[in-house]
């Protein structure tokens, strides 16, 4: 089977228009499949916090109308915010711990505070989006995604035995242990759109054995409203930039940067599920994804909420349905929004007791790790990143126990580096910086992006390549795929097209004995990578424009094209050995 057909099982793509009762009823499924995760999260956050009382009916009303005007302006995009993809947002597990000590330490005025300050740097990286990948490698993310079960597993394990004083534990831990099984049991054996429901029917087989062995409280939800609004008055931010503020800060900004890789892979993955014909990632889409995501967590601050992120179940649904249609996301957009006015539906899902909410959220800690573990292994982990990854999770983990020098560690100093986020985090941005700097040097060149370029560069790579003893059909080989890139990149040549208008930056280094060549350069109207995929579905026939992208595929042994606003980046890797690719 090839590429197309893998694509042809799309029915509607996004900018088409299925019936109304069609993208009704998928909207409504999709937010079944979602909505116990955008409440659940914050009735964790603010019991574990010991809050509770009007601030929970307050902060799962504020998540719910957030989720459903984020998810919908992901789908219509407005201007450049959204990803115009349907794309789910909801409450983020990986704010769990740092919300609640924020609310531990400061209330919800600090928490508020928090999550407004580190959203901004949401439109920062949104903005200028090539940079995140400087900074936040594969093996930097997927450091810190793997520490997030490491702060919140005591949260979950503290649930565990939230029950009254007057029920033996070991009906607690039946009830987790029922959560637990039927979950995983569900995880490892369903199919298909079965599969997408695991964790509401755990919640469910969880909470009716609760409800049997007089655990389940019914009580909230008979006295709650069938529609209105929360009694609680909206809390306050209290920017008072202490001690405590500061010392969260950075966890908190970690954590977003967690949340904006999140919603990268979610954007990316979307792409691919959407059409029927293979595309390369669009990184417009990604950055619009990244805006409507910044946007969700300054309004979360604003309401003194938990912030939010993509749900990947989004991407799943549209595979398995076809249905790539904007109009999914703005029905289900509509439902977040009108069940944020039931707050009878709310309630049932607060009144889920701690141990079943201790097993959820064991559940999603679980595939944080999975998440992590994969970034991580897809970046070809060798030795030097295994020493990053493995050295960060211990500096994190000893001092998330305080088990690191807990006695010289105090003050300001001791809190920012208590969270094993904040000090894994930091560990392995400053492993990354350190191996990258006792790397190879890199060549570099910055100019105009003009033909006369491709003279001085391919200088630069000849002498590259007799330094370490290439061969000359390597360096020719090297040489071609760097001039086939530069044209690409040139497209236009006609008098009218002024190329003295665009920059060029080309690095080159050595990484594990073969070649790799960046580009940095203004943007053009082509995705190069784009084009390859579609290369494969051509005819014998082809264009003569094609020519110069067949050769490149065939030189290369990796070609990655991220198209942003304003700025296109190409990176390639050509090996000191001729690869056998077909022509």
């Amino acid at each position: 089977m090839n590429q197309s057909d893998e694509h042809q099982s799309v029915r509607y793509e996004p900018e088409e228009s299925p019936p109304h009762a069609l993208s009704l009823a998928l909207g409504v499924q999709m937010a079944g499949i979602t909505v116990a995760g955008i409440i659940i999260t914050p009735v964790i956050v603010i019991k574990a916090a010991g809050l509770e009382g009007l601030y929970l009916d307050w902060a799962v009303f504020a998540a719910l109308l957030i989720s459903g005007v984020t998810t919908m302006v992901q789908a219509i995009r407005v201007g450049r915010i959204g990803a115009g993809h349907v794309l789910v947002m909801g409450t983020s597990g990986a704010f769990i711990s740092v919300c609640v000590t924020a609310l531990s330490e400061g209330g919800p005025g600090l928490m508020a505070a928090l999550v407004l300050a580190s959203s901004l740097i949401q439109f920062f990286f949104a903005a200028r989006l090539s940079l995140l990948r400087r900074v936040v490698t594969p093996v930097v993310a997927g450091t810190v995604i793997m520490l997030i079960p490491v702060t919140v597993l005591p949260i979950a394990f503290d649930m565990l035995t939230q029950v009254g004083e007057q029920v033996p534990l070991s009906d607690a831990a039946i009830c987790a242990g029922t959560t637990l099984i039927s979950s995983a049991a569900l995880a490892l054996r369903a199919r298909g759109a079965l599969r997408l429901w695991t964790p509401v029917i755990g919640i469910f087989v969880g909470s009716t054995v609760a409800a049997f062995l007089g655990i389940f409280d019914a009580a909230p939800i008979r006295g709650a409203a069938w529609i209105g609004l929360p009694e609680a008055a909206w809390p306050s931010v209290e920017f008072h930039f202490d001690s405590k503020f500061w010392a969260l800060l950075p966890a908190f900004i970690m954590v977003t940067i967690v949340g904006m890789i999140e919603t990268i892979g979610d954007s990316i993955a979307i792409q691919r599920v959407s059409r029927r014909q293979p595309l390369g990632p669009d990184y417009r889409v990604v950055q619009g994804a990244v805006y409507a995501d910044g946007v969700g967590n300054f309004l979360s601050g604003l309401l003194a909420t938990i912030p939010n992120t993509t749900y990947s179940s989004s991407v799943s649904v549209t595979e398995l349905t076809g249905v790539a249609s904007r109009m999914v996301g703005c029905y289900l957009g509509g439902a977040f929004l009108l069940l944020a006015f039931f707050p009878k539906f709310a309630a049932v899902f607060m009144a889920i007791p701690g141990p079943v909410a201790a097993a959820f959220l064991m559940l999603i800690i679980g595939m944080l790790l999975s998440v992590g573990i994969r970034i991580v292994a897809r970046d070809e982990l060798d030795y030097r990143k295994a020493v990053i990854v493995g050295l960060s999770i211990g500096i994190g983990i000893g001092f998330q126990y305080g088990l690191i020098y807990p006695g010289l560690l105090e003050g300001a100093l001791g809190k920012l580096l208590q969270n094993g986020m904040t000090s894994g985090g930091l560990t392995a941005i400053f492993l990354s910086l350190l191996s990258e700097l006792l790397g190879s040097r890199r060549e570099r060149f910055e100019g105009a992006l003009r033909r006369e370029t491709i003279a001085e560069i391919d200088a630069k790579l000849r002498l590259f390549a007799g330094k370490r003893g290439w061969d000359e059909k390597a360096t020719n080989r090297l040489c071609l795929a760097s001039e086939e890139v530069i044209l690409t990149l040139l497209g236009d040549d006609s008098p009218s097209f002024d190329t003295e208008a665009r920059r060029l930056r080309f690095t080159l280094k050595e990484v594990e004995g073969e070649a790799e060549l960046e580009y940095v350069a203004a943007m053009g109207d082509d995705n190069i990578e784009h084009q390859l995929l579609l290369l494969g579905d051509s005819s014998e026939e082809f264009r003569e424009h094609e020519i110069s992208l067949r050769i490149l595929n065939h030189l290369a042994s990796k070609v990655q094209h991220h198209k942003y606003y304003h700025t296109d980046i190409v990176s390639l890797r050509v090996r000191s050995r001729e690869v056998e690719r077909d022509f």
